[in-house]
């Protein structure tokens, strides 16, 4: 850890200033503070703890909604309060898969967000295998009729995360592919980079029209010995079958909620700072890192904020409702509050390992202060990306329907998807020394947005 006394040292060396930054609201004395945080801990070990996995619609999320707005209180928020929504609302039964023949053993694997029932007795059938979600698009309509279609992939860890969006469409788009195609049921090799019998879930669609079917991810290994059981059987004129058993069931609308909570600011003719996270998380897990983190991470980063002093701007915290099943809380808080005046919107829901980069989608009339933030983060050993800001989830609603200017603070993503959707993601993942340091990133960079007058008004989109 960094000695107060470097930092403030460091702070010496800026020279590019911000419009009515306040005198006591330093960014490199609060960033010196932040590195020794323990709130960011505290609530990820109180969600963790006290409530455990937070599906969407179910009476453990509504439990977290409790557990925040009272937490909220106590930390000295403004305007605390919950904001509840209703959403379809989908439960996991029974999930069971094995190799029937011709060399029978059992496989991991969970179900697909949105996924159809097999029906206790399950559904027997002979396995379609593609290499790619590309080639199962390339056979025609009606050529999988009873067979389960399984699409594997080349996914590999990355720090930027990148091979999400190039894989992810084998989860988020195959199971309807495979339904026109005839399928039966779908299964994938988990969307993640780990290798540990633990099946990654995440929800999944079906388009207007198309058929849902029962869909599964099988753990790494267990898709991997698939993939291998069939190219075996192939090459001795044979066929693999698979027993799938997926009993899910759809409870309709239930109530969901958003959890909103302030630090006002001194000027309210002043856009706000909206930062994000969401409070749901999958069922199989307790959600440290996706999202108990991002919500303790914001949280001590605007308290810290608020206990220096009031700034110059509100801060607003929005802890989302049922991210993982559709970014309804995202839409939500679009729908209530697209008529107030937003700044800058940022959100954490990349775990919890170290910022390595920052990125701006800023007005030109704020580049100084994007150049004063890419100069404060550097003690941290983070660095300015040339790339755009894109944000995330929760608060790419409001973004799109108010053409917002973001911030992006980039965690390394090296191992997320070990963990992203698993069993696996609990507190002892968590390394306190990395949370602290996203902890005095997002301190750093709120003292600065907060204090400025600067106009974040983003251009006319042509």
């Amino acid at each position: 850890m960094r000695k107060i006394s470097a930092l403030l040292a460091g702070a010496t060396a800026l020279s590019l200033s911000t419009a009515a930054l306040a005198t006591d609201h330093d960014p490199m004395m609060l960033q010196a503070k932040a590195l020794q945080d323990d709130v960011a801990y505290d609530i990820v070990e109180g969600l963790t703890t006290e409530i455990g996995p937070r599906q969407a619609g179910t009476e453990q999320e509504a439990q977290a909604r409790h557990w925040a707005v009272a937490r909220l209180i106590a930390y000295g928020f403004d305007n605390v309060r919950s904001e509840p929504f209703m959403m379809p609302t989908w439960v996991r039964g029974a999930e069971t898969a094995a190799v029937v023949a011709p060399y029978a053993q059992p496989l991991v694997v969970t179900a697909l967000g949105n996924s159809a029932s097999t029906g206790v007795e399950g559904i027997t059938a002979e396995v379609a295998y593609f290499e790619s979600l590309e080639a199962m698009k390339a056979v025609p309509d009606g050529s999988l009729a009873g067979k389960i279609a399984f699409v594997t992939h080349k996914m590999h860890r990355s720090q930027d995360g990148s091979g999400y969006s190039a894989f992810g469409p084998v989860r988020w788009v195959g199971p309807s592919i495979a339904s026109q195609k005839g399928a039966v049921a779908y299964v994938i090799k988990s969307i993640g980079t780990d290798y540990h019998r633990n099946p990654h879930t995440g929800s999944t669609g079906f388009g207007e029209g198309v058929k849902p079917i029962p869909a599964g991810a099988l753990s790494l290994p267990d898709a991997d010995n698939l993939e291998r059981m069939v190219k075996l059987a192939q090459g001795v004129g044979e066929t693999v079958t698979m027993n799938l058993v997926l009993t899910p069931r759809n409870l309709g609308q239930q109530e969901s909620g958003n959890v909103i909570a302030e630090v006002t600011g001194r000027d309210p003719s002043l856009p706000m700072i909206l930062i994000a996270c969401h409070l749901d998380s999958w069922d199989l897990a307790t959600g440290a890192f996706d999202d108990a983190a991002g919500c303790g991470i914001i949280t001590a980063a605007a308290k810290n904020i608020r206990d220096h002093g009031q700034p110059l701007r509100t801060i607003r915290l929005l802890w989302a409702g049922a991210e993982e099943v559709g970014i309804w809380g995202g839409k939500a808080y679009r729908d209530a509050h697209r008529d107030q005046k937003h700044a800058i919107a940022m959100e954490s829901d990349f775990g919890a390992d170290r910022v390595w980069r920052v990125e701006f989608t800023l007005p030109d009339s704020a580049k100084p202060v994007a150049d004063r933030i890419s100069a404060s983060l550097l003690n941290l050993g983070i660095g300015r990306s040339g790339g755009k800001a894109g944000g995330g989830a929760d608060i790419g609603p409001i973004i799109s329907d108010s053409n917002l200017a973001i911030i992006d603070l980039q965690q390394d993503g090296s191992r997320y998807f070990d963990l992203h959707h698993t069993p696996d993601d609990t507190l002892d993942k968590i390394d306190p020394e990395q949370l602290r340091q996203n902890v005095a990133a997002w301190t750093t960079v709120l003292s600065i947005i907060a204090n400025s007058d600067a106009d974040f008004t983003m251009p006319v989109k042509p």
